[in-house]
Parts: C-alpha cells; sequence; structure tokens
C-alpha cells in the first residue's frame, strides 16, 4: 500500500518506498471504553476525513504506545476518504535533504510526520520543518506529528520551531498495563482470526520484549507458524517458535 495518495492537480510526490502496515488500523488499535487513549484516536479518526478540521496535532508516547500505529491509522483513512496525504516516517528518512522530502506537501491535505524526535540536534530539519509548518498553516492543510518525546521534551535548537509545536492539540499516549497487554493480543488474535488462550498470552508477555510492536509481531509470526504446522497455538507451541 503506497504511503502517499495523489489528487488530480498534485504533483507526483517522491517515492519514498514508504509503506503503510496493513494491520495498522482504527479496528486493531486496543483501548479500554472511555480511557484517554480512546478519546485520542476517536479525535484523530475525524481528523483524517476531514471531520475535524483542526491544523496541527502533535502525538507523543514512549516507543510501542502505538504513536506510528495511529498515525498510520490516519493515513488509512485518509486514503478511504480520498484525501491526498503523505506519511514520512523520518527514522527512515533522516538521511535525505529535508527541502526535498518537504517540497509540494503543502498542496496536500494532509502530511503526518512520524519519529518527530529525530530532529534534535539537525538544524536543516528543524529549519525545513518550520518553514513546511508555516506553509501548511497558511494554505490551510492539515499536519500530524508523531514522537516519543512532547513538544517540550525535544531539544530544539530553533526556538521559533519549538514554539509552533505547542500551539496545535497535543496528544501523550499512555502505555499499556499487563493486562491491556493480554488483551489486546487477544483481541488482535480474534482480528486475524484465531483465539489465543488467556495463559497463552499471559506467557508470551512475560517473556518476550514489552513493546506492543514486538509482542504483535511475536504474534504475527505464530500465527504463521501455527498455519503451516496446522498446530494450535499453545504453550509448548510458542517456546518452540518463539525460543523463550
Amino acid at each position: 500500500m503506497s504511503g502517499s495518495h495523489q489528487k488530480s492537480g498534485v504533483p507526483q510526490q517522491l517515492s519514498l518506498g514508504v509503506s503503510l502496515r496493513d494491520d495498522a488500523t482504527f479496528a486493531n488499535f486496543y483501548q479500554e471504553p472511555g480511557d484517554a487513549n480512546r478519546q485520542v484516536a476517536d479525535l484523530l479518526r475525524d481528523f483524517a476525513s476531514g471531520a475535524n478540521p483542526e491544523p496541527v496535532v502533535y502525538l507523543w508516547g514512549e516507543s510501542g504506545s502505538g504513536v506510528t500505529h495511529l498515525l498510520q491509522s490516519v493515513c488509512q483513512v485518509a486514503e478511504a476518504s480520498g484525501r491526498s496525504f503523505q506519511y514520512l516516517p523520518l527514522e527512515d528518512l533522516i538521511e535525505a535533504i529535508p527541502e526535498v522530502m518537504f517540497d509540494g506537501l503543502d498542496q496536500l491535505d494532509l502530511v503526518c510526520i512520524d519519529d518527530l524526535q529525530m530532529v534534535e540536534n539537525r538544524a536543516d530539519w528543524q529549519e525545513g520543518l518550520f518553514h513546511l509548518y508555516n506553509r501548511l498553516k497558511d494554505s490551510g492543510r492539515q499536519l500530524l506529528l508523531g514522537a516519543r518525546k512532547s513538544p517540550r521534551g525535544l531539544d530544539l535548537q530553533l526556538a521559533d520551531l519549538r514554539s509552533r509545536l505547542q500551539w496545535g492539540l497535543i496528544f501523550q499516549l499512555h502505555p499499556l498495563s499487563d493486562a491491556d497487554k493480554i488483551a489486546a493480543l487477544r483481541q488482535r488474535s480474534r482480528l486475524r482470526g484465531f483465539d489465543l488462550p488467556e495463559d497463552v498470552a499471559q506467557y508470551i508477555i512475560h517473556r518476550a520484549p514489552r513493546d506492543t510492536r514486538a509482542l504483535f509481531a511475536c504474534l504475527e509470526q505464530l500465527d504463521r507458524a501455527s498455519l503451516e504446522a496446522q498446530r494450535k497455538i499453545t504453550i509448548p507451541f510458542v517456546k518452540q517458535v518463539l525460543n523463550i
């Protein structure tokens, strides 16, 4: 799936080799009814479709908290809504020239920039981002930013950019508890078409990496292995496949 979508009249964007994960959807984002993460997800769903015209949203949280998942979910909804967009994961693109990366983006409906912490101590990226921010705002476009740190927590040398980043809506994603991770793994397994027993989910989260991204990668690996071996996912099977 492409990481960009163009309308007629919008210049062809750079082919960045960026793709969206098929499972990065709002349906796959685990949240408890009424919790803060659910409220953020609901707002971003409207933001993605254009129903919420907020110009700038800044989303932050520690690794594995779901920031990248939600940014890509926003792009999926934007594409389904026929909006032009570009997704830029700076962790993969930081060695590029920012002026080239940002050229023409102010003609798109929505720009999503992930891994914003990568611009720390990078004067060229901070300058480029500052000007892109202003162009998007002046042209009435939308900007979604994702980072592992809050705007105040970023080590930015460009004071004007630091102040700009504090103008929009700012949300922190809170990491899941162990109980939530178990529930999230079981929800994700059901969406993949199988049931993960609770004792197996507990075994996985206590022995696999605690990062939710890594946990979901384990689940994907188990799903593939169980289909190939035509076996149910049990604790002995998990030990064999994941070597944990």
